[in-house]
C-alpha cells in the first residue's frame, strides 16, 4: 500500500517524519513529491499510489486519470476546492479533508489583522480598540468558534450567524445568534469571513450585503478569494471612506485596490491562515491518520464526495 505526499510547497520536517512514523507503522510505504514544478511529475509520481495526501495542490481530472490504483486522497486543511470531487466520485476515490487542524492558526491571523487595521497598520495616528465593538462571524465552523474564543478576550461583543449551525449550539458559546446574514452584516462593525467557496457563496459577499454595516466597518477575509464581489469592493470603498477591507487571500484586483486605498486595504502576500509551524503539522498528521483508519478500519468520517 503506497502512500504518496505531493506537495509543490512542502510540509515542514516535523510534519514530514510524523506522517512518515504514522504511514510505515502502518505497514505502508511512504513516497514523496516535493517542490515539484512539472505537473507531469505529479503524473508519474500519481501512477501507482494507492493514497494520497496534498495541501494546496491541485488534484484534477487529469491527475485522477492518471492514477489508476488511488483509492483515497486527503486535502491536508479545512478547504476542499482543489480537489475535483465530481471526478473523484466518478473514479470511486474517496476525497477527505482535515477540519479543525488549521482553525486556530486562522482564528488567531483574523484577530491580528483586525488590531492592524484598527491601529492604522501601526503607522502613526490615532487607532481605535476592539473592545465593546460588535463582531459578526459569518459561518460558525471550527474557525469561527476560535475567533469567537479569541475575541472574547478582546472585549468585543460576538454575533454569528451560520444557516446550518443550531441557534442553541452558537448561543452555549455566550454568542448571539442572528436570524439572517442581512441582520450580521447590519449589526456588526466588523465582520469576520468564513464561508466555503461553493456554487451559493461565490460573489455572495458583495455590494448591497456589505454596504448594510455601521459607520467605521471592517471586512476581514481569511476564508475564500472567491466569495468576495470584487468590483463591488472597489465600489464599496469609493462611495464609504469608513469602510476598511483586510484580507489574507490576494483579489485579482489587488493592484487597484492597494493604489486607490492605501490605508483602508490590505491584503497579505500570500494566503497566511494556515502558515503557522503547529498547523502545518497537525494537518499533515491528521491527513496520515486518516488514511490509515480508511485503509484498514473503513472509516469515511471526513469523506467531503459522495
Amino acid at each position: 500500500m503506497k502512500v504518496l505526499v505531493a506537495t509543490e510547497k512542502p510540509f515542514a520536517k516535523a510534519a514530514v517524519d510524523g506522517i512518515r512514523q504514522i504511514v510505515e507503522s502502518a505497514g505502508f510505504e511512504l513516497a514523496l513529491l516535493e517542490k515539484y514544478t512539472d505537473v507531469n511529475d505529479f503524473y508519474k509520481a500519481v501512477a501507482d499510489a494507492d493514497a494520497l495526501i496534498v495541501r494546496s495542490d491541485k488534484v484534477t481530472k487529469e491527475v485522477i486519470e492518471h492514477a489508476k490504483n488511488l483509492k483515497i486522497v486527503v486535502r491536508a486543511g479545512a478547504g476542499f476546492d482543489n480537489l475535483d470531487l465530481a471526478a473523484c466520485t466518478e473514479h470511486k476515490i474517496v476525497a477527505m479533508n482535515t477540519p479543525g487542524q488549521n482553525s486556530n492558526a486562522v482564528a488567531e491571523l483574523a484577530a491580528g489583522l483586525m488590531v492592524f487595521m484598527n491601529r492604522n497598520m501601526f503607522n502613526p495616528g490615532t487607532g481605535s480598540e476592539l473592545k465593546g465593538k460588535k463582531l459578526g462571524i459569518h459561518a460558525y465552523g471550527n474557525v469561527g468558534r476560535n475567533v469567537a474564543r479569541v475575541a472574547k478576550g478582546l472585549g468585543m461583543d460576538i454575533y454569528a450567524f451560520d444557516a446550518f449551525c443550531p441557534k442553541e449550539v452558537i448561543e452555549k458559546d455566550g454568542v448571539k445568534a442572528v436570524a439572517s446574514v442581512e441582520e450580521l452584516y447590519s449589526t456588526c462593525h466588523v465582520v469576520s469571513l468564513h464561508i466555503p467557496a461553493t456554487k451559493e457563496t461565490v460573489d455572495s459577499i458583495n455590494y448591497d450585503l456589505v454596504n448594510r454595516m455601521p459607520k467605521g466597518a471592517m471586512l476581514v477575509n481569511t476564508a475564500r478569494k472567491e466569495v468576495i464581489h470584487e468590483a463591488d469592493m472597489v465600489r464599496l470603498l469609493n462611495d464609504r471612506p469608513d469602510f476598511r477591507y483586510v484580507t489574507d487571500i490576494k483579489p485579482g484586483n489587488h493592484d487597484e485596490l492597494a493604489e486607490k486605498f492605501p490605508t483602508r486595504y490590505f491584503s497579505t502576500p500570500k494566503k497566511m491562515g494556515a502558515e503557522t509551524a503547529e498547523a502545518n503539522i497537525n494537518a499533515g498528521l491528521a491527513a496520515a491518520n486518516q488514511i490509515v483508519d480508511f485503509i484498514k478500519n473503513g472509516v469515511t468520517k471526513f469523506q467531503v464526495n459522495k
